[in-house]
């Protein structure tokens, strides 16, 4: 399908948000971006600026469109177990318990991700071979949500129809989890948009799965002379693009592996989406 055949549709905010004078998914001029590097630990306070334009109760996360809200509390990782690989949905975990489903193209860096989110190097195995994830990886934080390790998309090696498998399992997850409070797709800032993102970005909101944009790899620096760009313009880019295609921007975050960048700007993302999940 080309890019320009994708449907535009609405990504529907939360209500939560409703109550302050920017809502969290509220399309905004996205300033300027800078390198930005996260030092602090979930137990401190996150930065983070005022939306000049909306108000000053509108405050935004540090690298990102994200609105803080009064639910961003407990975001501390304490503990992180894995639980269980499945290959069908009906195989994960029944508790009842929130989670948030990690999925991008393949080498997008989403296992090493993973690791820095819990702070255990070896908890998501990594590999230099894209495609190493094949089943849906269940691991449990502090004994009370999950964070989903799912396979990657886009890796040409892999067969024919094992690729046809995990893309089949993988959106049975997507429309059938009942547990599943947001999905984080993961997009490498370190290239050029690529299309086979935006349009599993759109499957996703055609679909209205609850989505966040995480831009991966953003300490990489390519070199202007080899016509590389720098991490933030492919950022921005990636956003101009996606615009076509969202009535409403979805919220977005830069994150490094390497330098924790976007590291409690994530955790503080995903304990307000969650304990708004459990309160409603």
């Amino acid at each position: 399908m080309a890019l320009s055949q994708l449907p535009k549709f609405t990504h529907c905010p939360p209500s939560l948000y409703t109550h302050i004078n920017l809502p969290l998914f509220t399309k905004i001029k996205l300033p300027t971006l800078s390198r930005l590097k996260s030092t602090l630990t979930t137990t401190e306070p996150i930065p983070i600026t005022e939306a000049h334009n909306n108000g000053p109760s509108a405050r935004i996360l540090k690298g990102s469109n994200i609105v803080l809200s009064k639910y961003a509390r407990d975001a501390q990782v304490v503990q992180a177990d894995f639980i269980k690989s499945s290959v069908r949905t009906e195989d994960c975990p029944s508790d009842g318990l929130p989670e948030f489903a990690l999925v991008g193209r393949s080498n997008v860096g989403k296992s090493s991700l993973l690791n820095t989110l819990v702070r255990r190097k070896k908890l998501a195995l990594t590999s230099k071979k894209p495609g190493k994830t094949q089943c849906i990886n269940h691991f449990k934080v502090n004994d009370s949500w999950y964070l989903v390790d799912l396979p990657g998309y886009g890796y040409a090696s892999a067969p024919q129809e094992l690729r046809k498998d995990w893309n089949k399992f993988t959106k049975d997850y997507f429309l059938s989890r009942s547990t599943l409070v947001s999905v984080f797709l993961l997009i490498d800032a370190s290239i050029p948009a690529k299309k086979i993102d935006l349009e599993y970005a759109s499957w996703l909101g055609q679909n209205q799965v609850p989505m966040t944009l995480i831009f991966t790899k953003c300490d990489k620096r390519k070199k202007k002379r080899n016509g590389g760009k720098r991490p933030e313009e492919n950022v921005n880019e990636f956003q101009e693009l996606i615009r076509g295609f969202f009535e409403t921007a979805p919220p977005w975050i830069m994150t490094s592996g390497v330098t924790n960048q976007g590291r409690d700007e994530m955790l503080l993302h995903m304990a307000q989406l969650r304990n708004y999940w459990l309160k409603h």
